[in-house]
């Protein structure tokens, strides 16, 4: 385990190499699981508000599922979006080529609004636990994502480059640069590469 200022990083992570291919895996990541993405409670009321702009894209089956039992629950004292059958996300749709999309995304980027999908999301496969009372992000390797890691390894892809959008957004720019800073200096790092 390594440090950045107050946050801790997994082993798993330096040396990762990722990049998805939603045109391989289809969004299977929106489906696959029986509780949906985790919420941060900052996050919580917009993702409420959002569910109105994300309504156009859903199935009638979903906005059912919604207007009965909400588009969040609370499990083990944390917040998740609500999932259908302990499946798929309450806000995934499937467009015309088969993709499996996030409705709250797709609401945003036509309304221009500024509620974007759960930090959870933009951040996958990278996960935000607690240790010590500090942010811990581990790198939860799933047999759903075989391809996005061997797209990873052909395109030389890090893993924290993959999310760097996300993690920026989480921690700040100089907090970025400092882990790429400590990943370039170590040998773990570059032993994927």
């Amino acid at each position: 385990m390594i440090a950045v200022q107050d946050v801790l990083i997994d082993d798993g992570i330096p040396g990762a190499l990722f990049r998805c291919d939603l045109a391989l895996c289809k969004g299977v990541c929106c489906v696959e699981g029986e509780l949906g993405a985790p919420v941060a409670e900052n996050e919580a009321e917009g993702i409420l508000e959002a569910a109105s702009q994300a309504a156009r894209y859903l199935s009638e089956k979903n906005l059912r599922y919604i207007r009965r039992n909400g588009c969040l629950e609370v499990y083990g004292g944390e917040i998740f979006t609500r999932t259908i059958d302990g499946r798929e996300c309450v806000f995934a749709f499937r467009n015309n080529a088969g993709l499996t999309l996030c409705a709250i995304e797709a609401g945003m980027t036509d309304k221009k609004k500024s509620v974007q999908k759960p930090m959870s999301c933009r951040l996958f496969p990278i996960r935000i636990k607690k240790k010590f009372g500090m942010d811990y992000l581990v790198y939860e390797q799933h047999a759903m994502c075989r391809q996005a890691r061997k797209n990873g390894f052909e395109k030389q892809m890090p893993l924290v480059d993959y999310v760097s959008g996300a993690l920026i957004e989480r921690y700040g720019v100089d907090w970025y640069g400092r882990l790429k800073e400590l990943l370039a200096n170590s040998s773990k790092y570059y032993a994927g590469h």
